[in-house]
């Protein structure tokens, strides 16, 4: 009988410590949904041509990381083409990205990564004229892509990625 006993002891144990386990968890899950909300900061300025589609001009992640949205060579205040011209759209597409950096509390020498999107590689040294100018002596990672056509058929698209 005392090993009956000891045995559903243990079982009961077992058995309470698994309700613990289970309250921790949904209290873990808990926490975790209603902090959603604060682990994705969205940034908005008027100094960079509003979102053309549903995402945001820019995301911070815990407080530390942002992601800047593809930016298009568009004046902010009229939303039109800065010009053909793509050194004139370089200069516009970084220009929006630090004016979004800025609205986030970054500064230029925070960005870390960018990606640029162009339908045509061939103007890739011309951009890369302006993207030298604009940065100095700052080195963030890059990539450069070709893709057969961008949003507002614009010439480049330009990202970025900022920590502090």
């Amino acid at each position: 009988m005392y090993h009956k006993s000891n045995t559903y002891a243990k079982i009961k144990e077992k058995h309470e410590n698994y309700q613990q386990l289970k309250d921790v968890l949904i209290l873990l899950r808990l926490v975790f949904f209603d902090t959603r909300k604060v682990y994705m900061k969205l940034i908005h300025t008027h100094k960079a041509p509003k979102a053309v589609g549903p995402y945001s001009q820019g995301v911070v992640v815990k407080g530390e990381t942002l992601y800047v949205s593809g930016q298009i060579p568009f004046i902010p205040e009229t939303m039109t083409l800065v010009s053909d011209d793509i050194k004139e759209q370089t200069k516009q597409c970084l220009n929006n990205i630090l004016a979004i950096v800025h609205a986030a509390g970054y500064e230029k020498e925070h960005i870390v990564r960018c990606t640029v999107f162009m339908t045509d590689l061939s103007q890739f040294a011309l951009m890369n004229e302006v993207y030298q100018t604009f940065f100095e002596d700052h080195k963030p990672a890059r990539a450069a892509v070709e893709v057969r056509r961008l949003p507002k058929d614009v010439s480049i698209e330009i990202d970025a990625i900022a920590v502090k």
